[in-house]
């Protein structure tokens, strides 16, 4: 029952993970193209309040529920298929956080200009060209992970 419970939590906790990322740059890159900054912040703002409450709760659930998961199934943190995926857990975290600040420059910059009746200003555009280019890594790195909790191939390390 344990067991159950916990891989429904870590299912659960993936889906959110992925979903809101997901649905956060779906979102974030339609605003950006209407070109609007009102409507750019206002998605901003969502976005924003989006990644703390979904996001960062299952950024912080995921490792606790995976590890109570793997020691009531019987793996080992050592096992080649959980240190890659915890690898790639890390350097998603190394991409995300960045974004997060990003987000909310990018929200605040939008506010600002839309409060002034101008369109979003170039420092808004760099950050979200980076924020879009730091989401290729972020996302292929926890569809890896997904693929390594699905198949969990033996990885065996030098």
């Amino acid at each position: 029952m344990v067991y159950f419970l916990l891989k429904f939590l870590h299912i659960v906790g993936a889906a959110v993970l992925l979903g809101t990322g997901a649905g956060i740059a779906f979102f974030m890159l339609l605003a950006h193209r209407t070109g609007n900054a009102a409507t750019i912040a206002a998605i901003a703002r969502i976005v924003v309040v989006a990644d703390f409450l979904f996001t960062a709760t299952a950024v912080v659930a995921q490792p606790m529920t995976g590890a109570a998961l793997a020691w009531v199934a019987g793996y080992s943190l050592w096992d080649g298929w959980i240190v890659l995926s915890i690898l790639l857990y890390i350097l998603t975290g190394l991409f995300w956080l960045p974004v997060v600040w990003m987000q909310m420059t990018m929200r605040n910059l939008a506010c600002e200009a839309a409060a002034a009746g101008q369109p979003p200003p170039e420092r808004y555009n760099q950050l979200f060209r980076l924020w879009f280019i730091f989401g290729f890594p972020a996302f292929a790195a926890v569809t890896t992970i997904y693929w390594l909790m699905i198949t969990r191939p033996a990885i065996e390390w030098i």
